[in-house]
C-alpha cells in the first residue's frame, strides 16, 4: 500500500530585490520546493536557488496592472499541497508586511494545511538603509508606522490627518507603501498634521541596480515626485530620521535628488 505524499506550504519573503539579501532559511526553502508561486516583484535572480525540476508559476500582483486573482492563487496552493507538493509562495519583501500573507495563511489553515512563514527584508527598511539612514533614532523617532496608501475597494482607507497628528505628537516615522497613485490625497492629509518642512525620502526599486531616490520635504513632495519622474514601486518615508541620509547631510535643508 502506497503512503500518501505529505504536501506542505511555505510562505517565503524574497526581500526587496537584491538576491544577496535573502536569508539562509529562504534559500533552503526555495531549493526544496517542488512548486514555486512567484509574485511579480520577485527578482528573477532569486529563482537561481530553485531546483531545476521545480515547477515555477508566475502569479503577478501589482497595483494598476493586470493581476492574478487572489482566489485563483489560494486554490492553486491548496490543490498543489493536497497533491503532495512542497509549495513555496514566493513574495517580494516580507509576506506579512502588505504581502497578503495573513489572508493566505487563513485560507490554507481553513483547508487543514499547516503553513511555515520565512520572513524577508521589507523595502521600507532596505530603502532607508541604502541612504545610510535609520527608521528609528533616540533623538528623532520613537517608533515607526508601516502603512499602505492603497485601500481595499470599498474601504475608506487611512485617516491621513489623524495619522499625521499622531506621528507629530509621538515622534513617529511613517513608511508608506503603494502610495504613488494616491500621492496628492496622502500629502494633503499629512500636511494637516505635520509641518511642510518635514523631511521625506522616496525610494524606487529599493536595493536593485536601478534604484532611484529623492530627498525632499513634505511640502515639496508632489512636485519632487513629478519632476524626478519617480514611479511605482516606491516607498515614501516621512520623518526627521530622513535627515540622517548621506545626501541630506551633505546638502541640508534643500530638496534634492540623491541618485
Amino acid at each position: 500500500m502506497n503512503t500518501p505524499l505529505q504536501g506542505r506550504c511555505t510562505l517565503v519573503g524574497a526581500g526587496p530585490g537584491d538576491p544577496e539579501l535573502l536569508t539562509l532559511k529562504a534559500v533552503r526553502a526555495i531549493a526544496s520546493a517542488t512548486v514555486l508561486l512567484v509574485d511579480d516583484l520577485v527578482n528573477d535572480a532569486v529563482l537561481a536557488h530553485a531546483s531545476p525540476t521545480a515547477r515555477i508559476v508566475h502569479v503577478g500582483k501589482r497595483g494598476g496592472c493586470k493581476s492574478t486573482p487572489q482566489a485563483f492563487i489560494d486554490k492553486l496552493m491548496i490543490q498543489a499541497v493536497q497533491d503532495g507538493e512542497h509549495v513555496v509562495r514566493l513574495k517580494g519583501g516580507d509576506p506579512f508586511i502588505f504581502g497578503r500573507g495573513g489572508e493566505e495563511v487563513e485560507h490554507l489553515r481553513q483547508a487543514g494545511i499547516d503553513v511555515t512563514v520565512v520572513n524577508g527584508i521589507t523595502s521600507g527598511l532596505a530603502g532607508m538603509s541604502s541612504l545610510g539612514a535609520p527608521l528609528t533614532h533616540r533623538e528623532h523617532a520613537h517608533g515607526v508606522v508601516f502603512v499602505t496608501g492603497h485601500a481595499k475597494p470599498g474601504d475608506a482607507g487611512t485617516d491621513w490627518v489623524q495619522l499625521a497628528q499622531t506621528a507629530h505628537q509621538a515622534k513617529l516615522t511613517l513608511v508608506i507603501y503603494m502610495g504613488v497613485s494616491s500621492l496628492d490625497h496622502i500629502s494633503r492629509g499629512l500636511l494637516q498634521g505635520l509641518p511642510a518642512r518635514t523631511p521625506v525620502a522616496v525610494v524606487q526599486n529599493a536595493s536593485l541596480p536601478n534604484q532611484r531616490e529623492a530627498l525632499t520635504t513634505l511640502g515639496d513632495l508632489v512636485n519632487t515626485m513629478q519632476s524626478e519622474g519617480l514611479e511605482s514601486p516606491s516607498v515614501i518615508v516621512v520623518g526627521d530620521v530622513v535627515q540622517g541620509a548621506r545626501a541630506w547631510i551633505a546638502q541640508p535643508n534643500t530638496s534634492q535628488r540623491a541618485a
